[in-house]
């Protein structure tokens, strides 16, 4: 994840920005009870969804917890993708946390001896996708149950540290809230299992513990860092005074500050993130990210004579008009000016007073560049080998290349329990060193993803690591020197998913720090592909991987990029990539894009692509040339360093060409009605602030419009929805009874103008009735972000792209048939043809291999709960088979397995055919059309099955 701090340039707006107040813990308790009481009466908690990967890429993982007798049996926390268990040595894996409220996972702790599993919910590293949990949960039957053991106004832990001699002492770290001040962030000691709860350490309301880690020789030696920070969605203040170190001797029970002046270490305003490794009394190590500025300031580059960006800062107009045509051109050209600008022409611009010398280097630089004039001193290792009274560091000059500029999202360091020199830090790299920090090599491998974030070292095996970063999990067994990649979980955090019209469709998608990929939709997660090299998902852009248009006269013009409004167009027949960023004019204020900034493709022409900075962009010609068709459309920015005043949505009516909706990541929505020519604020009883997380044009009337905005970035969890029938005139709040979680995403079901779908960082919904009422999934698809939702209109399919747990897949064909006049009938859904094999009820060409049997989902609404007949009869109206089972009130899925009685074997042979037997004893359907009935509750309802 290519994180980056960044600085926006952006004009102070004079608009006020009030501090949303963050939900409470209570608030999110009851919405927690809401939606569990909601899933168990949903009409659609039955409809299944199929994880359809991919896994090879994986997602971020946070926490480790490996059984010291058996290391081929450990638990893997992910981000936002819940924890899964392996005891095969990460050959496969087995989600554990599905059955709890949550999927966001901060820190692990397992009692080996009782099997108990403490979670730390919520991660800590601060990104923009660092999900807030809901307290301590603890397992005692392996995942199949959990219970909240408190900390719930936590928001983000650390680290769970238990007692190995008295499992009922536990100490807690918590970091707080990430984007507003609150006062449960600490320390917090437990001694009756979890019953009650004592803090015992506190700094301050914005100053939370990152790290703690025990004496492995002595429970009651305890380090423990605070880290003091600042998060909004336009600044992030990653370090200040309440960061530090501080010492505990009695089991985490009473600290003191051992970062005092004359330590050591580091003090004040630039003590940024810090982390802490204990290898015995007298040893610990600290790897801290040093967010005070470096002595001496940044040279500009001037080699070979060549010019410079800082050069031209301070270059006068007739300093300018005096430089050699052929290094200013040289200039130009190297840095990627557009071809109109040259120095003849330039120069004619700066005599005329239309550009300063200075808008060379502002070119240069946009809302997403570092601007800092001198670099943080960034990563740093220190030791103390007193027991903390002193410490030096232990390295010479910078170490460059670790955290670049985001080391609020690493700072761990562990040191090999059987060699005090042996240590390892890790931020993009992952680095060792045997001198005690002196020196260090790097151990990452083309198979290991950059961007670490936990590790594991066997104390009974030097050199066997287990390693968990942005890309899965790896093993090594030579310290490092080679790396086994460990990543069946379906974990991919996804940020956009679309699809296309092949046959079968494929879906597309960008995932966090995981590039773009696409793969087909009837994909089934196997080893199969490791023999045969062929993974069904193809890789085709880097980074962090965002939203993708896809042209549908042709699927092989793709468009996609990466953050921050880096966007290319791909032939993928070719193989060619064009990198189509729009780019402001000399002389302009650069453009500012959103970490994901959005494009969209006009339903009206596919040529036409619109692109949104602060200001919407258009083009007519697939991207290669763009047009601003409005000015700023945001607030106008805010100062900070990151991007901020920036276009998060956009949607074109397919009523009208030109019929433009546009939302901001400051809580601004607009519309033209006339292509650009001129732009209405349609914000007006709108919550301030927020996030517009979508604006959608409805395609069933054209003055309708949907808004969704987001609160996370301010801790507020409530569900803000709205919808428009004037164009935006007006606004009507449809969240209704949709519990607190805040939303990523709504569409309009494409058949049926009444049914919507809606996203939230806790799940997926639908509603029947236009927004009055909500209905929770939940049937395969556990409580996790759901970032993005499209249906596939010809195959009636729901693609669900989580932040966690990769890409699902659900057929809605019968709940497009849902509506107030239907909802009393018994309905089922159309059955897909498929193909009659001798192969049914058989092992097939492997003997010694299982049964194999087809499966034919019978999809189901009843109006009301009770027993179901299911009957199978001939296209001569001969009953082959009949069987009872319960249904419950809304969506039901009946498996049927394609068999038919004895019975109706003699009934086929009546009619000339003849049923397939199977070894089992089974016998089967032969090829032939056959109608399925449901009847229930003195209703009936018929489809038709084809085998071919």
């Amino acid at each position: 994840m290519k994180n980056y701090l960044l600085v926006a340039w952006s004009i102070i707006s004079t608009f006020a920005f009030a501090q949303q107040p963050a939900t409470n813990a209570a608030q999110v308790e009851k919405a927690l009870q809401q939606k569990a009481t909601q899933t168990e009466n949903s009409l659609v908690k039955k409809l299944p969804f199929n994880n359809i990967g991919p896994t090879i890429m994986s997602g971020r993982v946070v926490d480790l917890a490996v059984n010291p007798k058996n290391p081929t049996e450990f638990y893997v926390g992910y981000a936002s993708g819940g924890v899964w268990h392996t005891t095969n040595n990460g050959t496969t894996f087995t989600p554990i946390l599905d059955t709890s409220p949550t999927q966001n996972v901060g820190s692990l702790a397992v009692d080996w001896k009782s099997g108990t599993i403490w979670v730390g919910t919520g991660e800590v590293n601060s990104s923009r996708s660092s999900y807030a949990g809901i307290g301590v949960l603890q397992s005692k039957d392996n995942g199949e149950t959990w219970k909240n053991m408190g900390l719930t106004d936590s928001h983000h832990i650390s680290k769970i540290i238990i007692n190995p001699n008295n499992a009922n002492e536990v100490v807690v770290a918590a970091v707080g809230h990430l984007y507003s001040t609150n006062s449960e962030r600490g320390v917090f000691k437990t001694t009756d299992g979890g019953k009650t709860w004592k803090k015992t350490l506190f700094v301050n309301d914005q100053s939370g513990i990152i790290e703690m880690d025990a004496d492995p020789n002595n429970f009651n030696l305890l380090f423990a860092s605070s880290w003091d920070k600042d998060r909004k969605a336009w600044d992030f203040r990653g370090s200040g005074e309440g960061s530090a170190v501080f010492k505990s001797t009695d089991g985490g029970s009473s600290w003191n500050k051992v970062s005092v002046a004359g330590s050591g270490l580091p003090t004040g305003t630039g003590v940024g993130r810090i982390g802490l490794a204990v290898f015995d009394a007298n040893t610990i190590y600290a790897v801290h990210d040093n967010q005070a500025r470096r002595a001496g300031g940044a040279k500009a580059s001037n080699k070979n004579g060549e010019l410079s960006k800082e050069q031209f800062k301070t270059m006068s107009a007739a300093q300018f008009l005096a430089l050699d045509d052929k290094k200013l051109n040289g200039y130009l050209k190297t840095n990627g000016f557009q071809e109109k600008y040259r120095a003849d022409n330039v120069k004619s611009m700066v005599r005329g007073g239309t550009v300063k010398p200075a808008d060379l280097a502002t070119y240069l630089e946009d809302a997403n560049a570092m601007l800092f004039d001198t670099p943080v001193i960034g990563t740093e290792v220190y030791k103390s080998t007193d027991g903390g009274k002193t410490w030096a560091k232990t390295h010479e000059g910078f170490l460059d290349g670790i955290y670049y500029s985001y080391g609020y999202y690493f700072g761990k360091i562990h040191v090999d329990p059987s060699d005090v020199n042996g240590i390892y830090i890790y931020g993009v790299p992952i680095l060792k060193s045997k001198d005690g920090g002196k020196t260090f090599k790097s151990i990452s491998a083309d198979n290991v993803h950059a961007d670490h974030h936990a590790l594991w070292i066997n104390p009974n095996m030097p050199g066997h690591l287990i390693n968990g970063n942005d890309g899965g999990v790896n093993i090594s067994y030579d310290d490092g020197e080679n790396w086994i990649k460990n990543n069946q979980p379906a974990v991919g955090q996804f940020y956009a998913v679309n699809v296309d019209n092949e046959k079968p469709y494929n879906v597309y998608g960008g995932l966090q720090d995981n590039g773009v990929w696409v793969g087909p939709h009837t994909n089934v997660e196997n080893s199969g592909w490791r023999q045969n090299g062929e993974y069904p998902y193809k890789f085709i852009m880097g980074g962090d991987g965002m939203q993708i248009q896809i042209d549908n006269r042709d699927s092989n013009i793709v468009y996609t990029g990466f953050q921050f409004g880096n966007y290319f167009r791909l032939n993928r027949a070719t193989d060619e990539q064009t990198y189509i960023q729009p780019k402001h004019e000399l002389g302009e204020s650069p453009y500012r894009f959103n970490w994901q900034t959005p494009i969209l493709l006009s339903s009206h022409n596919q040529d036409i692509l619109y692109l949104g900075g602060n200001k919407l962009m258009r083009s007519m010609n697939q991207g290669t040339d763009w047009t601003a068709i409005s000015g700023d459309l945001t607030n106008g920015g805010k100062q900070g360093n990151v991007a901020y005043g920036t276009l998060s949505s956009i949607s074109e009516s397919p009523f009208q060409f030109g019929l433009l909706y546009t939302g901001s990541d400051d809580g601004v929505v607009q519309v033209t009605k006339n292509g650009g020519g001129d732009w209405q604020n349609i914000t007006n009883s709108l919550p301030k602030d927020l996030w517009v997380s979508r604006v959608i044009a409805s395609q069933h009337k054209k003055e309708r419009v949907y808004v969704a905005l987001n609160g996370y970035r301010w801790d507020d969890f409530t569900s803000y929805v709205y919808m428009s029938d004037n164009y935006g005139a007006t606004w009507t709040s449809i969240a209704n009874n949709l519990p607190h979680s805040p939303v990523n995403v709504i569409i309009e079901d494409p058949a049926n103008e009444n049914v919507l779908y809606l996203g939230t960082d806790n799940g997926a919904y639908v509603s029947f009735n236009n927004g009055k009422s909500w209905e929770a999934f939940s049937e395969g698809l556990p409580n996790v972000a759901v970032h993005d939702l499209v249906i596939q209109k010809r195959e009636k399919d729901l693609i669900v792209g989580t932040h966690g747990r990769s890409i699902y897949v659900a057929d809605i064909s019968l709940l497009q048939n849902i509506s107030a006049a239907t909802m009393g009938n018994l309905m089922l859904a159309d059955m897909p043809s498929m193909r009659a094999s001798r192969r049914w009820g058989s092992t097939g060409f492997n003997q010694y291999g299982d049964i194999f049997e087809p499966s034919m989902a019978i999809n189901v609404y009843a109006p009301a709960s009770g027993n179901a007949t299911i009957t199978i009869t001939s296209e001569t109206g001969r009953e082959l088979k009949s069987w009872s089972q319960q249904v419950a009130k809304g969506f039901n899925k009946i498996e049927y397995n394609g068999s038919v009685s004895d019975k109706g074997a003699k009934q086929l042979e009546k009619d000339d055919n003849k049923a397939w037997n199977g070894t089992n004893g089974t016998a089967y359907l032969p090829s032939g059309r056959y109608t399925v009935s449901v009847s229930s509750n003195g209703k009936i309802s018929k489809t038709t099955l084809e085998l071919k």
